[in-house]
């Protein structure tokens, strides 16, 4: 017989296990603090979204409060580094530790498996120029896809690619370059394995597929606390093929423990270690790509909250707004703010508020608190509310007192 467990302590497993049922740190956030939540956490989600903060700022600051936004971009980018770049869930930060259990995709990117056989055919078509490409780089150190003066141009953004930039790209994906550092505007700079990677990472055999797929479905388990099959395939975007012979595998080590929650329509799997807290009082403005809820039917299951992305919906026919962070308050998402950094002026600006129903008088006052908290972390004076939303008079109220 399965065990049984309620809705919200399901809630509680899931918010423990993402950082959100202790206390943020009192005192400066050090590099260690940051890498043991990165760790806790197996992946942060790069996006180069920046109408607040490109997103892979916000889940250290929604768990560990105002942190030297630095100490990231030295743990990904710097030369003595414990972090990598690799597509993951989907552009992603991950521990270098992890890289090894990542070789079976770039594999499967040079070989054309599955999402990836685009990338095998251009690399296949354009051998010759995507071996100029890396031999510039192998040549000159590392190098930008602007740098490699070769190839057409393009027209600039997502489906104008130059030719260069699909080429460093794909050879991104297959595992034969990697992200030297980040510069400008965001721009990833390409470079060896060998000459940005440590040593001790690319000596690490390479784990069989199998072996490699279990270990992430495992991080995914100690960071989700309870998750359903899809929660838990979704989590590093794992295959379909082999995933139930996967998870079986892990059931019969024990390292998953299936579970019924009321309210779930799948079985859940447990992670035996979690932690099951009776009470959790968080309090956070969560990245709309935040992994507690970047995965809207696991968000929906678990907060019952409709959770959508709406940056590519016309103005018109928005409900919530451009960008929106939920605002996690106990252990429920009560709010939805719209919220864009106007740094010329100065100000964090809520464009809109949407209260829950179960949103309680105090909720105003503790999202005013977090607002404020966020608006000096990033650098800006002031919080400013405007009238729309269904909270914005309650809100302004608080953020003025």
């Amino acid at each position: 017989m399965k065990d049984t467990l309620t809705a919200g302590e399901a809630r509680r497993i899931a918010l423990a296990a993402q950082g959100f049922a202790t206390a943020r740190p009192s005192g400066p956030i050090g590099k260690r603090q940051l890498v043991k939540l990165i760790e806790r956490l197996g992946v942060v989600q790069i996006d180069s979204v920046n109408v607040v903060s490109r997103t892979h700022y916000l889940p250290a600051f929604s768990r560990l409060g105002p942190y030297p936004r630095e100490l990231l971009e030295a743990l990904a980018w710097e030369k003595k580094r414990p972090l990598f770049e690799y597509w993951a869930h989907e552009a992603s930060l991950l521990p270098l530790s992890s890289q090894p259990l990542f070789r079976w995709r770039m594999q499967d990117a040079h070989d054309g498996v599955g999402v990836w056989k685009g990338v095998a055919r251009f690399l296949r078509e354009r051998r010759e120029f995507v071996d100029r490409a890396l031999g510039e780089i192998a040549a000159r150190g590392p190098l930008a896809a602007s740098e490699l003066e070769m190839g057409h141009k393009g027209e600039g953004g997502w489906w104008g690619w130059s030719e260069a930039k699909r080429a460093v790209e794909c050879l991104f994906w297959t595992g034969e370059l990697t992200t030297a550092t980040r510069r400008g505007t965001f721009e990833r700079v390409y470079g060896l394995p060998e000459k940005v990677l440590p040593k001790a990472v690319l000596a690490t055999p390479t784990p069989p597929r199998d072996e490699a797929q279990r270990e992430l479905i495992r991080i995914s388990a100690r960071a989700m606390g309870i998750a359903t099959s899809k929660d838990l395939r979704d989590y590093f975007r794992l295959p379909v093929e082999g995933f139930k012979a996967r998870l079986g595998e892990l059931v019969e080590a024990g390292d998953l423990v299936p579970v019924a929650v009321k309210g779930w329509r799948e079985t859940a799997y447990l992670d035996p270690a979690a932690r099951r807290p009776r009470r959790v009082d968080a309090q956070a403005l969560l990245s709309p790509f935040d992994n507690l809820i970047w995965f809207r039917e696991r968000t929906e299951r678990m907060f019952g909250v409709r959770v959508r992305l709406e940056i590519y919906t016309p103005a018109a026919k928005r409900t919530h707004g451009y960008y929106v962070l939920p605002f996690l308050e106990g252990d429920a998402l009560t709010v939805r703010v719209d919220l864009k950094a106007d740094r010329k002026a100065g100000v964090l600006i809520v464009q809109a508020s949407h209260a829950e129903p179960w949103a309680t008088d105090a909720t105003a006052g503790r999202l005013a608190q977090e607002l404020k908290l966020m608006a000096g972390w990033l650098g800006l004076g002031a919080v400013r509310v405007e009238r729309r939303g269904d909270l914005a008079a309650v809100l302004e109220a608080a953020v003025a007192r």
